[in-house]
């Protein structure tokens, strides 16, 4: 066959989808059909199924004949692509592959892998040092771009595609134009930068790009301009502040830093001195998350000297991010190979190393969203709930920034693909990424620069030494040949010879050849050893450890494989299995010694995915149904009833749904402070969000919409906003199609108030007014009249202040007649608050100080703190100082006595500004200076306001008198 038929093909997809032949371009028929060869195109080589293709091409509603008219469609596509198909005279591009088809091109044909090629290449020029050829291999990527990528097509995977393109042109555009300024080219650079920024407002790293442009070209007033720009855009449409290295390229600006000038055109004799190493920042915190490394980790060497080689000598800088990519079949040491390669190098990276099981491969498809992995890393690297960003593009951004300057070493375990892993690079050049994954990851390598490491199974040599430091070098000497057909039976497997380890090593009189013998047995009755597939080759070893347990041990396994979070604790495990926790715990460290089950972290345990599948398996074969369905009762009401005692900690006082029945065999913790009811929550946020899940699609709506409504104080207060508002739309949906309506009305007031802490108020509003008839419906006279006060502090948020106060009118004269005095209490603070921004003071003062009386009488000490604060504006803005000051300390003391230390902050910046109006400067100086420390002290966004008050006393040549 002539090569040279598909040599000569040329297809673009960075624009609209067109193709040629040599100089002539081809008729690729309608949109539709352009997209199912967009389809197979963006497949890299791998098959897709036809109903991957319908669903790509139409969604979840194709129309009738769809996969009809898909055929037909690859049939127009062959006779245009292979006009000489029939002849044999050229190869096919569009193969048939089972139930589904394929396309076969060379890389060069496709502009996309050209584009993804030459920026990888351009990546490891630049950490050559060879910054010319890099930015001219960057310009030619980005010039083969011909508009929006994918112009014109329909479909899902047309519209997602387009975004994954859109965001590495934009990647590829922030790399090249770095490279040009460290080229000295920031003439031209702004003039694209300029435009650039207008159609992205909120990309703060093209701003930062920018910013450095214009002040190399001489114009310092237009960077400093850009970032303010910068900074009022990220306030009003995230409320949140400019990110640390736009942050910091703003302070060099104003101080006119003279590393922050033009680079002189570089030496080809000589390669540029590494960077300085940066200093830490002071308030950044410094994570150390690597799992434990194991003692009688052994071979590997190979693996290991190709891995050390990717990083600079030791005492040098690196110059750009390392990432390596390990990857290999189930049970082949991925992970223990990673973690114990990250703990060789870890003194290496002193800013910390970050750990996260992505879960790519867990039999339950929950898979870890990379946007919770980032919230997950932001809470490690010290970012609190209040500076934490809404939107996860803005959270990513954020992640990225704080990594910028850091040299952090990070491991990604258990990736499912390229798209999971991407957002959770870093860009710092001091930065190294290990990821492990069952998949090739063949995007991350040919875009980003990742290095492969492929693990096979062990090296005979390898094995041997594998199995002799588990067992003993002389047991293995006295029976060489029994010992290597133990090591062929598990396929010289790491997993599958750990299992056999432990058991030969818990009964050391047992000859080896019995546990050849053995393996052989098994072998024969499951099926274990006959096919190529791994997992049916481990069963067998799976199943030959677990008939060694006991029984409550092997029962216990079987009923494990009922929960549905990614890892549980000892107490959770008694609940689930109705047994008292000192036996429970008993059972478990039977099954971690047999290597059954893996206590990850000092009482919480998590299956290895196979043996996962396998507790369903024999879960299935060995447990009754409705055993298993009453475990799954029992651990999902324990969740509830816990979450709900943590609940009274968190926020207390706060109305409760009523719970459902406790089982009599469940136990659930009881808390003794804040703090630690908090912890809890915490820790098992992942465990009670797939509880929420799965109750809902289990049919048990009424546990998910009110293990939901335990959660409210927990989400609300670490700012798991997503979580929040993601649960509540399970709950509802579940609640809808249980014909439950508290359990709908309370789902979309939960929903409400998850939407407003998110800034989504119309949204929220709509909400509101559609739980308004459930609750009249249902006679509940108090949650009617909390809707409605929620629907006046919606709207005094959007800044609606008359029509809050109507609603908040009405929400107070119905608490009154009702005698909900808690609810009266939030409701005059909250009228206060909106006639104080009114300018109303005299009304202000008077629903304040009737707030105060109605609060301390339920003894609502929160609201109560911020009442006062309130009622010290009040007085400052009537002159009356000394009354101010007064208000305002009592406010700090009843922010302190329930730890809202966000507010005192702000109730001691108050004292502060009273300070400054009665010319008293110093105290003024000293209060701004603790509460700007408070809000250092959890990032919060207010703290650049603070500074600014400090910055213009400083400006007046105000200074301590002891300075």
């Amino acid at each position: 066959m002539n090569a040279s038929h598909t040599n000569s093909l040329r297809i673009a997809v960075l624009g609209p989808v067109r193709a040629w032949r040599a100089e002539q371009e081809l008729a690729l028929g309608s949109p539709q059909q352009r997209a199912v060869l967009t389809a197979l195109l963006l497949r890299r080589g791998r098959p897709a199924t036809i109903g991957e293709l319908v669903d790509a091409i139409w969604g979840e509603e194709p129309p009738s004949g769809a996969v009809t008219v898909l055929r037909t469609y690859v049939s127009r596509l062959r006779k245009v692509l292979e006009p000489h198909r029939e002849a044999g005279e050229a190869p096919q591009v569009i193969v048939s592959a089972a139930d589904g088809y394929l396309v076969r091109v060379p890389e060069d044909s496709l502009d996309v892998s050209v584009f993804e090629r030459r920026v990888a290449e351009a990546r490891k020029l630049r950490t050559g040092g060879d910054l010319a050829a890099a930015a001219e291999l960057l310009h030619a990527a980005l010039e083969l771009w011909e508009g929006k990528p994918l112009a014109g097509l329909p479909g899902p995977l047309a519209e997602a595609e387009r975004y994954r393109l859109g965001e590495q042109r934009l990647s590829a555009f922030e790399f090249r134009t770095d490279v040009d300024l460290e080229l000295g080219r920031h003439e031209e650079a702004a003039a694209e930068l300029t435009a650039l920024v207008g159609e992205h407002p909120l990309r703060e790293r093209l701003c930062e790009l920018l910013m450095l442009a214009l002040y190399r070209c001489g114009r310092q007033v237009e960077a400093l301009t850009a970032y303010r720009q910068l900074r009022e855009t990220l306030r009003k449409e995230l409320g949140v502040e400019p990110g640390p290295s736009v942050l910091d390229l703003h302070t060099r600006i104003v101080a006119a830093d003279p590393s922050l000038r033009a680079p002189e055109p570089p030496k080809p004799a000589a390669p540029p001195p590494p960077p300085p190493s940066a200093p830490p920042t002071a308030a950044a915190a410094r994570p150390a998350h690597l799992p434990a490394d194991l003692p009688v980790f052994t071979g590997r060497d190979t693996e290991l000297a190709q891995t050390n080689a990717l990083l600079p000598a030791e005492g040098k800088r690196p110059t750009a991010v390392v990432i390596s990519a390990i990857g290999g079949m189930a049970g082949v040491g991925k992970t223990t190979l990673a973690v114990h390669w990250a703990h060789e190098i870890a003194h290496r990276f002193p800013d910390g190393q970050l750990y996260v099981n992505l879960r790519g491969f867990d039999p339950t498809g929950s898979a870890m969203p990379a946007d919770e992995a980032v919230h997950t890393f932001l809470d490690a690297l010290g970012v609190p709930p209040s500076q934490m960003p809404g939107r996860p593009d803005t959270r990513a951004a954020l992640y990225r920034s704080l990594l910028a300057e850091r040299r952090v070493l990070l491991l990604l375990d258990n990736a499912r693909d390229t798209e999971q892993v991407r957002p959770l690079l870093p860009s710092g050049p001091g930065c190294l990424a290990i990821i492990t994954s069952r998949n090739q990851l063949t995007g991350l390598i040919a875009s980003d620069g990742a290095h492969p490491l492929t693990l096979n199974p062990l090296p005979l040599t390898e094995a041997r030494d594998f199995l002799a430091r588990r067992i003993g070098a002389d047991r293995m000497a006295a029976e060489p040949e029994a010992a290597d057909e133990i090591i062929a039976c598990c396929a010289r497997l790491p997993l599958a010879l750990a299992i056999v380890a432990a058991r030969a090593a818990t009964h050391p009189s047992f000859p080896l050849q019995a546990v050849a013998d053995e393996l052989r047995a098994g072998h024969g009755s499951l099926d274990a050893f006959t096919g190529g597939d791994i997992s049916t080759d481990v069963r067998a070893v799976f199943s030959w450890s677990y008939h060694a347990l006991s029984a409550p041990a092997a029962r216990l396994f079987q009923l494990l494989a009922v929960h549905p979070g990614p890892d549980i604790s000892a107490p959770a495990t008694a609940a689930l299995a109705g047994l008292d926790e000192r036996e429970t715990r008993g059972l478990l460290a039977e099954l971690t010694r047999a290597h059954l089950l893996s206590e990850h972290f000092p009482g919480r345990y998590v299956f290895h995915d196979l043996l996962r599948i396998y507790a369903v398996e024999r879960a299935g074969c060995e447990e009754a149904a409705a055993d298993r369905d009453q475990a799954a009762e029992r651990v999902l009401t324990w969740y509830l009833h816990t979450a709900d005692a943590a609940s009274r900690f968190i926020t207390p006082k706060r109305p409760r749904v009523p719970l459902v029945p406790l089982p009599s065999d469940c136990r659930p913790l009881t808390f003794t402070t804040y703090d630690e009811a908090l912890e809890w929550c915490s820790t098992e946020r992942s465990n009670l969000v797939a509880a929420i899940n799965h109750a809902a699609a289990d049919g048990r709506s009424g546990l998910s919409w009110r293990l939901t409504a335990a959660l409210w104080g927990f989400f609300y207060l670490r700012n798991h906003t997503n979580d929040w508002t993601a649960s509540n739309r399970v709950g509802l949906a579940a609640a809808r199609a249980a014909g439950d309506r508290m359990g709908e009305a309370e789902c979309l007031i939960g929903l409400a108030n998850a939407l407003t802490a998110g800034g989504s108020l119309d949204e929220a509003i709509d909400h509101y007014l559609q739980a308004l008839p459930l609750f009249r419906e249902l006679g509940d006279e108090q949650g009617t009249s909390r809707i409605i006060g929620n629907l006046g502090d919606v709207h005094l948020r959007a800044g609606r202040i008359e029509e809050a106060i109507g609603y908040l009118e009405q929400t107070l004269e119905t608490d009154r007649a009702i005698g909900h005095g808690w609810g009266v209490g939030i409701c005059l603070n909250n009228l206060g608050e909106a006639h104080l921004r009114l300018g109303r003071l005299d009304e202000a003062r008077a629903y304040l100080e009737e707030a105060l009386e109605a609060l301390q009488a339920t003894d609502n000490r929160w609201v109560e703190g911020i009442t006062l604060d309130f009622l010290g504006t009040v007085y400052s803005r009537l002159q009356r100082h000394d009354d101010a000051v007064e208000h305002y300390h009592l406010a700090l003391q009843a922010h302190r006595d329930v730890g809202n230390r966000w507010a005192e902050a702000h109730s001691i910046s108050h004292l502060a500004e009273t300070s400054l109006a009665l010319g008293e400067l110093d105290a003024a100086r000293t209060g701004w200076g603790q509460a700007l420390q408070l809000l250092e002290e959890f990032n919060h966004p207010d703290a650049e306001e603070i500074r600014d008050k400090l910055r213009e006393l400083e400006g007046a040549g105000v200074r301590h008198t002891g300075d």
